[in-house]
């Protein structure tokens, strides 16, 4: 198989905020394998910081953190002009009714109740970095 320009091209930056390790580090894996660049997250307290820093083209942000809400978090990002152009994929084991909605609100522009499964995940991700033109 050959590489054309496209694939060629710098991987697409996921910064991936979540605090249980074992989710980070399957969504982690699974987009490295996939071919995009990962920065792990998890502190939701670091996650400006590091957003600003590694420059993400696509957040995956967890909505139950600790000390800090992922609702907040991306209403932060949607303020900071250099982070509010970034699509943001929610991700929630706390799936209430109307919660998609707020969370949605919030700015979030894609949203996944876990359990996450690897298909719709990376569905999802490929959606909001690869917009249909």
């Amino acid at each position: 198989m050959h590489q054309t320009d496209s694939d060629a091209a710098v991987a697409k930056r996921i910064l991936v905020v979540e605090d249980n390790d074992l989710n980070r580090k399957l969504f982690c894996d699974v987009l490295k394998s996939a071919g995009y660049a990962v920065e792990p997250c998890a502190d939701g307290e670091l996650v400006l910081n590091s957003a600003r820093a590694f420059d993400p083209d696509l957040v995956i942000m967890d909505i139950q953190l600790p000390n800090i809400s992922g609702m907040d978090l991306i209403a932060q990002m949607k303020r900071d002009t250099s982070l509010s152009s970034v699509p943001v994929l929610a991700v929630t084991a706390y799936a209430g009714k109307g919660d998609e909605q707020k969370i949605r609100d919030a700015g979030a522009q894609g949203y996944l109740s876990k359990p996450v499964s690897i298909g719709p995940f990376m569905r999802a991700v490929k959606e909001l970095l690869e917009p249909a033109p």
